[in-house]
Parts: C-alpha cells; structure tokens; sequence
C-alpha cells in the first residue's frame, strides 16, 4: 500500500468502451488493475448545492463505467483508461483529482485497488488530497493486517461473533476453512466473508446508478455510543426517504446503511426488501436490521 499526494497534470480526454467484467485480484494485466474510489470533499449544509451529478460527469470524461455511491462516493472502472490514454492507475487517479479541483473546487480522496471492494477499503484511509494505492503484489499483506471489522459488511455484532472463535483479522478469516466459517455465520453469508478475505469482489462497476439512488445521511458532533440516538437517527432517515420516495413515486428495492466513525473507518450493509415499498415503516424496519447485524 502506498499513498501519494502529487495532483499532476492533465491531458487528453475523450470516451471510449472501457474493460469490463470480472476483477481478479491478481491480474497480470497490473499490479493494480484498474478501480478508483474517489470520495469527495462536500459540503453537508442543508442548502449546499448537489455537486454530484456534475463530479461524476466530470469522472466519465476518462470512463463511462462510473457508479454513483451517494452521498459523496463513486467507483470508477479504468481498465480501458490505461490503455487509451498510455498512463498507469496512480496517473489516472491524479488526473481524476486535478480535473474535479480545477472544474469544481472540491478536493477529493482517492483509493485504487484491483477490485471495487479494495479501492473502497482504500478511499476510506486515504486522507483528502491525496491516493492510497493497494496492488495486486500486496493485496495479500495489505488484507492480513486488517481487523476484521474493517471488511465491507462486518458490523459490530458480526466482529464479536468471529473474535470469539480468535478470527479477528482478514488474514485468519482467509486462511480459516470455508466450512468453520459457514457454520458460524451459515453458508452464503461464510462463503461470501471468505471471499472478501480474499479480496475477490464480483460486483461489476454499474453505470449510470445515481438516477437509481436516493441518499439521506445525519452527522453526530463526536462518536456517538447511545443506542437509542442511532434508532432516532435512522428513524429520521428513513422517513425522509420514505417521503422522498411517496413524493416521486417511486419505491425502494434495497437499502444500503454506511456508518463512518471518527477514526474514518466505515461499515458499509446493504439488504434487498422482500419487497419494493414506498412505506416508512419497512424502511424503518430494514434499517434497524442492517444497524443491529
């Protein structure tokens, strides 16, 4: 893992098919093949203007497989980048990060990594103004290190239940057998944890997903432990959605809680519905379920 603060310089522009298909972490096309986190610097004032939808026009002026991950996040497939424009991953961060300071003033972080899961575990220790690259070469080091909260959804509860078996890092969950982790956490749920010890990720960057997304988020002043003060949050949450949603008409298929703390860490759980609803109450219910997982 390595992180660098040099913005660069900008040239060329233009679109173009980009590769898709699955990561493999271990590509020999590149050490690291091809996906960027950016997380954006944004204001969360209740009047500020949605910068989003121009950040992310901006970002697919070097790809057009840009996904949109509200309030302030996208995933970026570069794979076909590197090859248009005869620069590395690392450049085309840098490039990523001087277009949106220079088009819109916003400073912005960027992780990169050979698969969206690892470029987003990357954007969240990146610090603004700068980009934490994990290889392919290193993902292994990088992933074995890692408290195993810090996997993309291991909540809270799910962390306690594998500390108590002494798999309290992604390098004991990897190297654990596919069937203990099963019957502690049940088949899917076991061999989907395994995989992301392992850095594997099948979930392709999907374009265009912002007019598909409706995003609310609170802010606490410090970390915040009282329970009942996370209930009330989500319950705020999920009514605004739900009025959002009503006054669209339109529902909701699934839900996707993210919880960041103030050493920057994040837990990121999402959930389909049994099924498609506007109602605050299912909302409501689904939250909690993700926030207590």
């Amino acid at each position: 893992m390595r992180e660098t603060d040099g913005y660069g310089d900008e040239t060329g522009a233009g679109r173009y098919g980009d590769g898709a298909g699955p990561y493999a972490p271990g590509a020999a096309e590149g050490a690291a093949s091809g996906v960027l986190c950016v997380r954006f610097r944004l204001s969360r004032e209740p009047d500020a203007p949605d910068l989003l939808p121009a950040l992310l026009a901006t970002a697919e002026g070097l790809t057009p497989l840009v996904q949109a991950l509200p309030p302030d996040t996208a995933l970026a497939d570069v794979r076909g980048a590197r090859r248009y424009f005869g620069r590395d991953v690392a450049e085309l961060a840098a490039l990523v990060r001087v277009r949106i300071l220079a088009l819109h003033g916003v400073v912005c972080a960027i992780g990169v990594g050979p698969t969206p899961l690892i470029a987003r575990m990357a954007a969240r220790e990146a610090r603004f103004g700068t980009t934490v690259t994990v290889t392919g070469d290193g993902l292994a080091d990088y992933l074995d290190r890692k408290p195993v909260i810090a996997l993309p959804g291991v909540g809270p509860a799910t962390a306690r239940t594998l500390c108590s078996y002494g798999l309290d890092s992604a390098g004991r969950v990897a190297a654990a057998p596919l069937g203990t982790l099963q019957r502690i956490l049940g088949a899917r749920a076991g061999r989907e944890l395994r995989a992301r010890a392992h850095g594997i990720d099948p979930t392709p960057v999907t374009p265009d997903a912002l007019s598909r997304a409706l995003s609310a988020h609170r802010a606490f002043d410090r970390d915040e432990l009282d329970r009942d003060r996370h209930r009330r949050a989500l319950l705020s949450l999920t009514e605004e959605l739900g009025n959002r949603l009503r006054a669209e008409e339109q529902v909701c298929a699934s839900l996707q809680l993210t919880v960041r703390y103030a050493d920057r860490s994040t837990t990121v759980r999402s959930r389909a519905l049994p099924e498609p609803t506007a109602h605050t109450r299912a909302l409501t219910a689904a939250a909690y379920g993700l926030h207590e997982a």
